[in-house]
């Protein structure tokens, strides 16, 4: 039986239409023709054997062996990538001062700086992990060079939208440990100091719907929240992003709370035109939670 070798640009093609929820979208993101994507599906599915999409609606889903090839291509698409940087950053050299939030100190953190230490192994990275309000004014001062930081109605110059995902109530992994709301008691909450996006954000939906709370505990960290909340204290709120596995995230209707926004994460340079290594970095962070 002969080898099937699957092509990169195919694979491109097909996993940034998934991305994007639209295969016209990611032929104007790389720069083809509709038809020329609609093509190259075609061959992917007639070197898969099988089909890879089907038809929902006005729209297309994957297949369970479109699910399969999705995380193959994202991973060839990743050692592609990778070899691709390794060989013309070779001689980059220098730092890039990233910041980042709290979430992603210990799930995107460590994927990103192992990626890159390995492309561009003289290249120093100093990592900042910190508010919104603290990375936007590193961004805009010149002290760092990138920041991933939640949409907070203020920005930067040069940011791009990485994503948005819906806010989530967190309780304890643990069943026995959550407490939701009690008869005639207020809805005890665990949350960062103010000022905070996700904590007035769960205060405001609690007031519309008239639900009586309380701030059970106050942190400046999301260690302490979680240690909190793991403890039965309260509840919190976050995205699914970035948990640790003593909490876990609830729907509105799994929590019978009020349900919260959609929160969006912004990637911000410091420059209009970035070095070459800023760039990349940006690049490993895209590509890394478009898996998410």
């Amino acid at each position: 039986m002969p080898r099937v070798n699957f092509d990169v640009d195919t694979l491109r093609s097909f996993a940034t239409g998934i991305e994007l929820g639209s295969f016209a979208q990611a032929a104007e993101r790389l720069n083809r023709s509709t038809s020329a994507v609609s093509a190259q599906l075609k061959k992917l599915e007639r070197q898969a054997g099988t089909p890879l999409l089907r038809k929902a609606g006005r729209g297309m889903v994957l297949t369970e062996a479109g699910e399969t090839m999705l995380g193959y291509a994202r991973r060839l698409l990743e050692l592609n990538d990778e070899a691709v940087a390794a060989i013309r950053g070779v001689e980059l050299a220098g730092r890039v001062r990233l910041g980042m939030q709290e979430d992603f100190g210990e799930s995107l953190l460590p994927a990103v700086l192992g990626r890159f230490a390995r492309t561009h192994p003289k290249l120093r990275i100093e990592a900042r992990i910190a508010r919104n309000a603290e990375l936007l004014d590193g961004v805009n001062k010149g002290k760092l060079d990138l920041a991933l930081a939640w949409e907070a109605g203020t920005g930067s110059p040069y940011a791009v939208r990485v994503g948005r995902w819906p806010m989530r109530w967190i309780v304890a992994a643990d069943a026995s440990r959550v407490k939701l709301r009690q008869r005639g008691e207020p809805l005890p909450l665990a949350v960062l100091d103010a000022p905070c996006l996700l904590r007035s954000a769960a205060i405001a939906a609690l007031d519309r719907a008239g639900i009586a709370w309380r701030i059970a505990f106050s942190s400046a960290s999301l260690a302490g929240t979680w240690a909190a909340v793991n403890a039965g204290l309260g509840v919190s709120v976050r995205t699914s992003l970035g948990l640790p596995n003593n909490v876990r995230a609830l729907t509105a209707k799994q929590a019978g709370l009020p349900a919260l926004p959609m929160l969006g994460l912004a990637l911000h340079r410091a420059e209009a035109e970035p070095s070459s290594a800023v760039v990349q970095l940006a690049d490993i962070i895209q590509r890394t939670l478009a898996g998410r």
